[in-house]
């Protein structure tokens, strides 16, 4: 393989399953929390001599764009979908949490269409334009972070209980729901598409589905109340030629072959250290028909192992589930307070061949 191939050209070689000079990096839908991002920049300016932003600029194949949100002014804490959080200190940092679902106390479909819901009008698609073309100058892929996260989306606006009480009782609500929230992000995904004018390899969607034990709800409830608007999502992006990366934590093994019939290109985040996740099965079972981004531990490995476990655990999913392509490395999801930045650093040193 040619040492000359750009990242981009990386990308979609092991996105079409075949061999690369190496493994592509990056961070679909994962990120280095505040608390140990600040200590990563430190370990680089002073052991290597960039910061954290120059280090990962070089190391990752992929890079995010996403419009600009113009709409109304929102509240402080509140999005564009009139759910509003508040930050929950964990020590070291803060998660936001949801202080407010616009949706409670909804009782009627008809309560669902009168509900102030946002419109693609509120974003700047053609804002990405210059960083897109940056980005193309520099040989790099490109992902789009639209989220397309319909599930996580009702439920944020209707509370999580809520949600699935009105899978049994009232599955007409439900369904009113997410009807409003995917017309948004068909239409979305369009016109974030169309502004790319080709440029953009991989549309992120997602949806958690999995606890650390288990699913969140049966594989029967799952096909029934939420694929189909998967589905219709996944068709508007696939008519672009883009493919789609799903987003998922937990254990979702058991619901994989779906994904794929669902239209999902790329499963991520690959949280291994929930039950029954397994790169071997998952590679031997779907790996001619699906491609894998994430995996390396944020929980035990990166946090609590050392330089060399984490580059034996980089090493060991790059040999399984990259055999052959089909692989794109990155941890499995955000890198956590307390996670020594030497260990960083192994995981992408490992994945580059680096010493």
């Amino acid at each position: 393989m040619s040492n000359t191939v750009t990242r981009r050209e990386r990308v979609r070689l092991a996105l079409a399953h075949r061999d690369t000079d190496r493994v592509p990096v990056a961070m679909i839908g994962s990120a280095i929390n505040p608390p140990a991002y600040g200590p990563f920049d430190a370990y680089l300016r002073e052991r290597r001599g960039v910061s954290a932003a120059a280090f990962l600029e070089d190391a990752l194949d992929l890079q995010a764009v996403a419009p600009r949100y113009v709409g109304p002014a929102l509240a402080e804490g509140t999005d564009c979908w009139g759910v509003r959080r508040r930050p929950v200190s964990y020590g070291l940092g803060s998660y936001d949490e949801i202080e407010h679902y616009p949706l409670a106390e909804v009782r009627t479909v008809d309560d669902v269409r009168g509900h102030p819901w946002p419109t693609t009008d509120w974003f700047d698609y053609e804002s990405m334009r210059p960083r897109i073309d940056a980005l193309s100058r520099r040989g790099c892929g490109i992902w789009a972070y639209g989220w397309g996260n319909i599930f996580e989306t009702a439920w944020y606006m209707r509370g999580f209980e809520r949600m699935f009480t009105d899978f049994v009782l009232q599955p007409e609500l439900a369904a009113a729901i997410f009807s409003r929230v995917t017309d948004f992000y068909v239409e979305h995904y369009r016109r974030l598409l169309c502004a790319g004018r080709g440029a953009i390899d991989i549309a992120m969607t997602a949806d958690d589905l999995g606890s650390q034990t288990g699913l969140l709800m049966s594989p029967a409830m799952w096909r029934e109340q939420l694929m189909p608007y998967h589905v219709r999502l996944n068709k508007a992006i696939h008519e672009f030629g883009v493919r789609i990366a799903y987003h998922s934590d937990g254990a979702v093994q058991s619901l994989v072959g779906g994904l794929i019939e669902m239209g999902v290109d790329i499963l991520e985040a690959l949280q291994f250290d929930a039950a029954g996740m397994d790169p071997i099965a998952l590679k031997r079972g779907h790996g001619e028909r699906l491609c894998f981004a994430g995996g390396v531990s944020v929980q035990h490995t990166l946090p609590f192992g050392t330089v060399e476990d984490v580059r034996r655990e980089t090493r060991r999913l790059i040999d399984t589930l990259g055999a052959n392509g089909g692989y794109i490395l990155g941890p499995a999801h955000a890198i956590q307070a307390g996670t020594p930045p030497e260990n960083i650093v192994a995981m992408f040193d490992e994945a580059r061949g680096r010493s």
